[in-house]
């Protein structure tokens, strides 16, 4: 039984043309890297993205077990040039997995280089006793090594970051257009009987 998009009103084809074009500005997966897959979700495993988008709003879990939203919080935050701390918590994620001490040694060095020391290329926002409590936690590097760090900025993207990720226009926009294809979803005329 299948259809061809023929079978599709113009309109509708027009629609989802559309909705893929706005979408596809949050989709760069390539700037996050293969990293950003690990985390998906059932929403993102589907490939519904209205249904994906809608959810981004009602968790911060939610949008971050996404692989769209992910990618979507992410391009956000290059704008507001703040993606240290996203960047941060993804790497943690990725870093939790390792089961090698000597990978688990090596890449705690290398997150705690890029992210957490002074002066370090993306600095995540911590205080003074995280920073030296991770400096610690390298001495003998676990995978929990970094998680009250991890948990930090975490919890300042869902306070500071993920509400105005919820007002800009962009995702705005995005969740109008998601809002409409949920709600009048497009089908295949059936043919009438009469």
């Amino acid at each position: 039984m299948c259809r061809t998009l023929a079978a599709f009103p113009t309109t509708c084809l027009e629609r989802a043309k559309e909705f893929k074009t706005r979408l596809g500005i949050f989709l760069h997966k390539s700037e996050l890297g293969s990293d950003t897959g690990s985390v998906g979700s059932k929403h993102s495993k589907e490939g519904n993205f209205p249904e994906d988008v809608l959810a981004w709003r009602e968790s911060f879990d939610l949008l971050l077990s996404s692989r769209n939203g992910v990618a979507a919080f992410h391009t956000f935050l290059k704008t507001e040039f703040s993606e240290e701390n996203l960047e941060f918590w993804l790497a943690c994620e990725e870093f939790k997995k390792l089961r090698s001490a000597t990978k688990l040694a090596s890449r705690a060095h290398r997150i705690f280089e890029e992210f957490i020391r002074c002066e370090a290329p993306k600095e995540v926002n911590i205080d003074h006793e995280t920073r030296e409590l991770t400096r610690t936690n390298l001495q003998a590097a676990t995978a929990a090594c970094f998680d009250v760090a991890q948990g930090k900025a975490r919890a300042l993207m869902e306070k500071d970051s993920y509400p105005r990720f919820l007002k800009s226009p962009a995702y705005r926009d995005l969740a109008a257009q998601a809002s409409a294809a949920t709600s009048s979803p497009c089908s295949p005329a059936e043919p009438s009987h009469t």
